[in-house]
């Protein structure tokens, strides 16, 4: 959700949903770093609960980065290896590092050292030919062993070579027994499901199986079905912001 989620659509959808979790845009932890941090960093008080998604493979920057999140506020610090952009396949972090499980612990490591606010952990099933199975578990053991105890799952393969960004989006298919499977066999870690869910109908049945859902663009697309979310799953009687 690069260039998306930002702090006005933010704001928007904490008026429209006072109960669900936010979460920014990436950002790199060398944008923290170097950038105009209250370009990269500001937020409006009003959206908590909201989590700072940060992107790198480089432990330390991403512990300074996450320190200087949770300075400014943030709820929680979550890392992104997901993203399968070009651009971020040459920065060496997204969606690439599920071939490295031992990187992506050492960053969760340093991170969780460095702040007291959870850090956690966005990426896919797996990539390529990665076997979907035994990569998966390999991954999240060795992430949660180092400290993320929440993962959010896209629920899709990330093709690195032969696909776009937006294809890796649709074409992949999606897995979701999988990513049940997962929390059945980690009951102990929290896993949120993601991917190609376009509606809380759509997506509250994942709740008998998983500990949240995450949805992105078409939250993005329809803001106001974020409106069910304080209705339908926390029972508030209407959404704070009337349509009409």
């Amino acid at each position: 959700m690069m260039e998306w989620t930002d702090r006005h659509c933010r704001t928007f959808l904490r008026l429209i949903s006072v109960r669900a979790f936010l979460y920014t845009e990436m950002v790199t932890a060398d944008a923290v770093l170097h950038g105009d941090r209250l370009r990269v960093l500001g937020f409006n008080a009003a959206e908590h609960p909201v989590g700072l998604q940060l992107g790198g493979s480089d432990p330390a920057r991403l512990a300074e980065a996450a320190r200087i999140g949770a300075d400014w506020g943030y709820d929680e610090i979550n890392l992104n290896i997901g993203c399968p952009s070009d651009r971020v396949q040459s920065g060496c972090f997204g969606a690439c590092l599920m071939a490295e499980p031992a990187l992506v612990a050492d960053c969760i490591r340093a991170m969780s050292d460095a702040v007291r606010v959870p850090v956690t952990v966005k990426c896919r099933i797996g990539i390529d030919d990665q076997d979907t199975e035994e990569s998966l578990d390999r991954f999240v053991d060795t992430v949660a062993d180092a400290g993320s105890k929440m993962f959010i799952v896209h629920a899709r393969k990330a093709w690195l070579d032969g696909l776009s960004p937006k294809e890796n989006r649709d074409v992949p298919p999606l897995d979701y027994d999988r990513v049940h499977r997962l929390k059945t066999r980690r009951s102990d870690l929290a896993i949120v499901i993601n991917g190609g869910l376009t509606s809380l109908p759509n997506a509250a049945p994942h709740l008998v199986h998983v500990d949240g859902v995450m949805l992105g663009r078409a939250a993005y697309a329809d803001p106001y079905l974020m409106a069910d979310v304080d209705r339908t799953l926390y029972g508030e009687a209407e959404p704070p912001l009337s349509r009409l």
